[in-house]
């Protein structure tokens, strides 16, 4: 089993759903989240006084699949999230131990 974190733009967050339902992604765990990379904030002009924005709004996806379907839920989520712009997020990919679904106890494979 592989845990995928991915931060993506906010305003993906529903194109992205749709594509990982669609191969057949059966839950995921979403977070609004403020961060920096590259970008590393920007200014704006407020009521005419200028301040900085040192954290971008992000959404943070948790995602649980078999190992098999890793690679292709990593694509579909670079492709979909794409803009071609700074920002667009950062994908990450960790091995799972163990899960455990705790309503019914089943484990691993059978939790998700």
């Amino acid at each position: 089993m592989k845990l995928i974190i991915a931060t993506i733009k906010p305003f993906k967050l529903e194109e992205v759903r749709e594509a990982l339902t669609g191969i057949g992604v059966r839950g995921m765990m979403v977070t609004e989240i403020k961060g920096f990379g590259s970008q590393s904030g920007h200014t704006e002009i407020y009521r005419g006084a200028e301040y900085a924005v040192n954290f971008v709004p992000k959404i943070k996806l948790e995602i649980v699949v078999g190992a098999a379907m890793a690679d292709q839920v990593v694509e579909t989520i670079k492709s979909t999230a794409q803009t071609g712009k700074i920002g667009d997020g950062k994908i990450f990919v960790l091995d799972v131990q163990q899960a455990v679904r705790v309503r019914t106890g089943e484990t691993d494979a059978d939790a998700l």
